[in-house]
This record gives structure tokens, sequence and C-alpha cells, in this order.
């Protein structure tokens, strides 16, 4: 049996395979392909191509009940570690890190970081925004469940797309990292108070209406220190939930007084970075 289809209709069959083709080559421009181990896979996103500041992300899917790290991994783990310097015509690469969970480490002490999916945006500078744009990644991070396993990844991207794919995951993906705050900032989550507790202890008040869970998180000047992930005291004043942290981790030499730390505060879907200079 012979089927007879009318020229226009076959136009419009071809039209729309070319359409959906596109469609599918855009795509892919805008993420490089998942790079995968055994536990996770990590891969490359590029946003809209505007300017000389543009916006990237590094993805990380997780399998379940494994996790990755974050900046500073608390009691254990291992920071993630990134390089772009083999990236073409680009200046600088800021990473924006999405606000931690804290995980209990299974040795008494606590590990922050990610589970499941996650994106850490990316700010890339330029250095010429008439020229292409591409990215490269040398990616080392670790993921782990009882035990940690190193994982590395090579990725390359190129930033091409007036109008990205990827736009809106990395826009969501800027919602979740903390934003910049002071001391007594009139958030509805804020840091109240900082003070010192004798010579090796710090405590640090905070004021919140919500009464789901709130977790804080110390940094100290320089990733060689080590200080301890804060912990709640309970019963604390009113008002108020009282968290402290020992001066204990510094590097050989260091001393805790003028020190710039930075205090990451996270409770429900509110997250606030202080810096704060130690007395």
């Amino acid at each position: 049996m012979i089927v007879k289809v009318p020229i226009r209709a076959t136009l419009g069959l071809a039209a729309t395979i070319v359409v959906s083709c596109l469609a599918i080559e855009a795509r892919a421009e805008d993420a490089s392909p998942w790079q995968r181990d055994g536990h996770s896979a990590v891969r490359l996103l590029a946003g809209s191509r505007s300017g000389a500041v543009l916006l990237g992300g590094i993805a990380f899917q997780l399998q379940p009940g494994w996790k990755t790290y974050w900046r500073t991994p608390g009691d254990s783990g291992v920071p993630p570690r990134f390089d772009f310097s083999k990236s073409e015509n680009i200046e600088a690469v800021t990473i924006l890190w999405p606000a931690p969970t804290k995980f209990d480490d299974g040795a008494g002490g606590h590990s922050l970081g990610y589970k499941n999916q996650i994106v850490l945006p990316l700010r890339i500078v330029a250095k010429n925004a008439d020229k292409p744009v591409t990215l490269r990644a040398d990616i080392n991070y670790a993921v782990c469940e009882k035990l940690c396993i190193p994982v590395e990844a090579n990725a390359e991207l190129a930033f091409a797309s007036v109008a990205s794919t990827e736009d809106s995951a990395l826009f969501a993906a800027l919602d979740t990292v903390p934003k910049p705050a002071s001391i007594g900032d009139p958030n509805p989550l804020t840091i109240r108070d900082v003070k010192r507790d004798g010579k090796s202890s710090v405590l640090v008040d905070v004021a919140t209406s919500d009464t789901r869970e709130v977790s804080l998180f110390v940094e100290g000047p320089t990733p060689d220190w080590a200080l301890s992930v804060p912990t709640l005291r309970e019963p604390s004043p009113p008002g108020v939930k009282r968290f402290s942290f020992e001066l204990d981790g510094l590097p050989p030499g260091a001393k805790p007084e003028g020190a710039a730390l930075k205090l990451t505060l996270v409770g429900g879907d509110r997250a606030y970075e202080f810096n704060i200079n130690l007395n």
C-alpha cells in the first residue's frame, strides 16, 4: 500500500524535526556532558552570553545516601578543589557557595556539605567581552557514604547562547547562596551579638522568629584554620538561640585576637553571611 503525504504536511514535519534538532543542539551547548563515576556525576552549565560578566555553574548529582562537601567540610571531610587556569578568554572565576547542610559524621562530630543535587554558581569575568569564552575546569572532590572516595573530572564548555536553557537553574542556585548581612540587621534571622567567653570560647546569639532548626558555621581568615562547628547551648537566654565554638584548630603562630571570621547562619529557606573581626 502506498501512502501519499501532502507536500505541505511533509514540509511541516521537516520543519518540526529541524526545530527540535536545533533545540536539542542549543540545550547541549548550554551544558557539558555529565562526567560520571560510580556514585556521582558532574558537569558545567553556561548562562546567557551578555557582556563581560557571565553566570555559569558546576552541577553535581549524587546517588541516594552519598554526599559531597562544602568549601569548609566541618569536623571531617574533604573540600572540593577547582582549577580553571586552562580556560580561554577568562580573567577570573568566583565560586558562589549555596548554604550547606550539617551531617553527623559518625565519629561524634559534624561534616558540612550537600546531598542529592547541587549547583555551585560561578561568576565569570571575561577578558574581552567581544571574543569567544570557553570554561575549562579540573574538578577534584570527594563523595562519601560511610567511606570517602576521591573523584577527578575534567569538563569544558563554551558560552555561546544569547538565551541559555540553563538560566532558570542558575538563578535558582543563586537564591540558595547566603546573603551578606551585618550584626544586628533587622532580618527575620540575624546574629544579635558575638562575644568571647574566656580565652578559648566564643558565644554567638542568634535572633529568629522561625521555630525550625537553625545552624551556624564558622570559618577562619585562611583555609588552614580548622575551627569546630558551633553547637547550640541549652538552655539559651530568652528570645535567642545561643551557639558556642572553641578557638582550637588554629594554624601555628596564629592568634584569635582581631582575626577576620566568616559566620554563615542558616534557618529554613534563609541564609546569611556575616564578616566580623574577633575581639
